[in-house]
């Protein structure tokens, strides 16, 4: 059985409806949902002059491989009616993978854990609320202390 780690993200429509609509897209085809963060608000990143996201991590348990669930979940976000457009553009849904077990994977496709975890807040404050003492397997830091040393200043709420 797989441990994955999935950050999901929307700030196009009902985000609320579309992290839920995500959930159950995940549940019926990659597996259970063993935990998951409460729901924040966060400022954009990167691309600024846009809505607020509402962002959340999910624990899950599967036994598809990294690349299965990279594909479940495009397949999940296209039926959800994301357009990928632009680099860091408004999104129905965004779902990354941010751990895979512990593995450090790198292919022309996937990159896991996700290489820009340690940079955002909106990524590590509910990390660290579903797992604090996680080792990241790259940076060997518990995720409590990448919160600490983070230099990103988006705030980032409980909703």
């Amino acid at each position: 059985m797989n441990r994955i780690v999935l950050l999901t993200g929307s700030n196009i429509g009902d985000s609320l409806l579309n992290l839920e609509k995500a959930k159950n897209g995940i549940q019926q085809k990659i597996g259970d949902i063993a935990g998951e963060s409460s729901i924040y608000i966060t400022a954009a990143w990167g691309k600024t002059d846009q809505p607020d996201f509402l962002n959340q991590v999910l624990l899950i348990h599967s036994n598809h491989t990294a690349t299965d669930v990279l594909q479940l979940i495009l397949t999940i976000e296209q039926n959800m009616g994301r357009i990928r457009t632009e680099k860091n553009a408004p999104r129905t849904i965004d779902i990354d993978i941010l751990f895979f077990n512990d593995d450090i994977i790198q292919t022309e496709n996937l990159i896991v854990p996700h290489p820009l975890i340690a940079e955002r807040r909106f990524v590590l404050e509910p990390l660290n609320e579903l797992m604090s003492n996680e080792i990241h397997p790259v940076h060997q830091k518990k995720i409590s202390q990448l919160l600490e040393e983070c230099t990103d200043t988006l705030v980032v709420r409980k909703k």
